[in-house]
């Protein structure tokens, strides 16, 4: 009977804490610079969670060596919720088959909470540049190999493993020039330092917009409403797509209670009219699956991953 009482205190006593956390600030540590895609999405849902919480959440961006360094932050730090890690799918599905060495485990480091949105990307150039369809990009590729570059957000990132698609089917190369983030990537194609980039439209839609890129075709299957009249990029190559996805993931050992109150109320919130429509803005589509489903999903994915880098010999040592 006393052990039965001890493991009933046990359990009353995580439930207790579930229930009163947060009691201080929660921090999101976001593994890119400010201003991209992954880094804009986790503001947008921490301003929301702060307000339903009622205390701060604060976004600490640790960029480098593909999202790596902020996720080996993450993974050191405690397992009380608060502090989460808010990564883009390449760190958690597709960066151990770049790096030789790893300084985390994605799977043995962090225990999924929810994919809060995904989105495709665009093929954008500078607005002077002389390629106006993907079709004249891709011809001029073929006809100069290797002369074209483009940028991202670092080896293994979304945004290079999405050029990387493209350049394997399409049949053609490019040199690679990574960025310390999205944000600076778009910099350095807005200035003329690249050809072009595949990036997450959150961060290319303000370019674009302003006329200082030019987008070329988006990967989803079809066309996406916040650029109209860009066309698929399936339109010039067949059957292709990809996507980017930003989600929440916490150190391995934070109470379940505790995760799954996280994936609750980012649910809830991602289920509001206002956030829906300002993600759809920045070309993301609120997701919010559970804990397990996004474990499966992440399985998946690093298969897909695994494929794909081996293929383009992409790698890091």
């Amino acid at each position: 009977m006393r052990t039965l009482a001890l493991v009933f205190a046990a359990l009353f006593s995580l439930a207790a804490n579930a229930q009163s956390w947060p009691q201080k600030p929660v921090r999101f540590i976001v593994p890119f610079a400010p201003g991209g895609a992954t880094d804009i999405a986790a503001r947008m849902l921490g301003e929301k969670l702060s307000q339903l919480w009622g205390q701060s959440v604060l976004v600490e961006n640790r960029a480098g060596a593909g999202g790596s360094l902020g996720a080996a932050e993450a993974a050191r730090a405690a397992a009380d919720g608060y502090t989460l890690f808010f990564p883009s799918g390449s760190v958690m599905t597709a960066n151990q088959h770049v790096y030789a060495k790893l300084n985390y485990d994605p799977e043995r480091d962090f225990v999924p909470v929810t994919n809060v949105v995904s989105g495709p990307q665009v093929l954008v150039v500078p607005a002077n540049s002389p390629y106006k369809t993907v079709k004249q990009l891709i011809d001029d590729a073929r006809a100069n190999a290797g002369k074209l570059t483009f940028g991202h957000a670092g080896i293994g990132t979304q945004t290079h493993l999405a050029a990387e698609n493209f350049l394997y089917q399409a049949k053609i190369e490019a040199t690679s020039v990574p960025y310390k983030g999205e944000a600076p990537a778009m910099v350095g194609l807005v200035g003329g330092e690249i050809s072009f980039a595949l990036t997450n439209m959150a961060a290319a839609i303000p370019h674009i917009s302003a006329g200082r890129l030019r987008a070329l075709g988006v990967t989803s299957k079809a066309e996406a409403p916040q650029l109209p009249g860009v066309p698929p990029i399936a339109k010039t190559l067949p059957g292709f797509e990809n996507a980017g996805w930003f989600g929440i993931v916490a150190p391995a050992g934070t109470p379940k209670e505790i995760v799954q109150k996280i994936y609750r109320d980012t649910r809830k919130t991602l289920e509001t009219t206002e956030m829906r429509a300002r993600f759809y803005a920045q070309g993301l589509m609120p997701v919010g699956n559970t804990p397990a489903e996004f474990a499966a999903a992440m399985k998946e994915e690093t298969k897909l991953w695994a494929k794909v880098v081996k293929e383009r010999k992409i790698e890091v040592k």
